[in-house]
């Protein structure tokens, strides 16, 4: 199959695949007489592979890695359990960040009244100019 079927059958989109093989994450695809990519049916299914990792969030590096566990029929899996429960980790992490700036966001957004008054703790707090902060930095206008 072409790339453009190769890419219907495997949710990964053509530049996607280009991508992945200019890497070297996947195979380079066989070519026809006049230079056309052809991909197999065992190609598709390391296409769906490399697509599922990805949607789990696994970094490319990882899913490099988890595609050579699974193409290594000798493997262990306590191997392919330590990189999921790397990235479990990694992912609960993120999380913890995320909702430390929610937290952050949401009280800004309580404490900015929102009307037709130039202050901002939001902005403030951005700029770092809160109480305590230091002084606005001001640009300079047209005039001067």
């Amino acid at each position: 199959m072409n790339i453009g079927q190769a890419s219907g059958a495997s949710g990964v989109s053509a530049k996607m695949i280009r991508y992945y093989e200019e890497i070297g994450l996947i195979r380079p695809s066989a070519r026809t007489a006049t230079n056309y990519r052809v991909y197999s049916d065992g190609d598709v299914h390391v296409l769906r592979f490399i697509k599922r990792a990805r949607s789990l969030g696994f970094s490319l590096e990882e899913t490099e890695r988890l595609l050579a566990l699974w193409q290594d029929r000798e493997r262990e899996s306590s191997a392919v359990k330590a990189v999921a429960t790397s990235h479990i980790e990694d992912l609960e992490r993120r999380i913890g960040e995320m909702q430390a700036m929610v937290k952050t966001l949401k009280h800004l957004a309580h404490c900015c009244s929102g009307n037709a008054r130039p202050d901002c703790p939001i902005l403030e707090d951005l700029a770092g100019t809160g109480p305590g902060g230091p002084e606005p930095v001001v640009a300079p206008t047209k005039d001067g």
